[in-house]
């Protein structure tokens, strides 16, 4: 099976989600294979459809004098930060094609970053009441999705080497002191996105059983 992968470099997150909408509509057309987004995002806090307004721990206010974007969106989960050095993920799928097991999916896409942190030598785990993988009970990449007449959309956000002050300003997925960390941070080396990027591609082909093939996204 095939999927196109796009990579997008530095994508304002507005945008990204632009293009996952006309991306998600084709597919469901089926005018295109699934897609793989590959991109990081400038400094942006996301709001998922179950997330509370006090889980930003600061102001509006102080968002904006620091440069961070606030998008309110149609993800599951709740608060989450975005960055550069953060390796965002947005598979773009046909959950048709996929016995229509959205639980299956979640658990792939966990599995897909587990493999990934294994090729660092680091031992990622999943957390039973969170989605997302987690690393001695610190959270390294978090999962929201969206699934709307069986095609995905959103997904990972993997710490590659994000500045980890700034989920200091969230509490992360809604859990109120929850550690972050990253990849970088734990092998004490500075882990490149691309580096990172090419090591998800890979897992990712293997966990979801595909052919990998670059491309620009059409509706870009």
């Amino acid at each position: 099976m095939l999927c196109q992968v796009c990579r997008l470099g530095l994508c304002e997150y507005g945008e990204a989600y632009r293009l996952q909408k006309e991306l998600s509509r084709k597919r469901l057309a089926g005018e295109l294979p699934d897609t793989l987004l590959l991109l990081e995002h400038p400094p942006t806090i996301t709001i998922g459809k179950s997330g509370k307004l006090e889980n930003i721990l600061v102001s509006s206010e102080d968002l904006g004098s620091r440069g961070i974007s606030l998008f309110f969106t149609d993800r599951g989960g709740d608060v989450t930060y975005h960055g550069p050095g953060q390796l965002m993920v947005y598979p773009v799928i046909d959950l048709r094609q996929r016995d229509r097991d959205i639980h299956a999916y979640v658990r792939d896409l966990e599995e897909v970053i587990m493999a990934t942190l294994a090729r660092f030598s680091i031992l990622g785990q999943r957390n039973p009441r969170h989605p997302g993988v987690w690393v001695d009970g610190a959270q390294i990449a978090a999962i929201g999705i969206a699934v709307r007449k069986w095609i995905t959309m959103h997904g990972i956000a993997v710490n590659v080497s994000p500045d980890l002050t700034h989920f200091g300003l969230i509490n992360p997925c809604g859990l109120a002191g929850v550690p972050v960390t990253s990849i970088s941070e734990l092998t004490g080396q500075q882990v490149s996105l691309q580096t990172a990027a090419e090591t998800v591609l890979a897992e990712f082909a293997r966990v979801f059983g595909v052919v990998t093939a670059e491309s620009v996204p059409t509706g870009a």
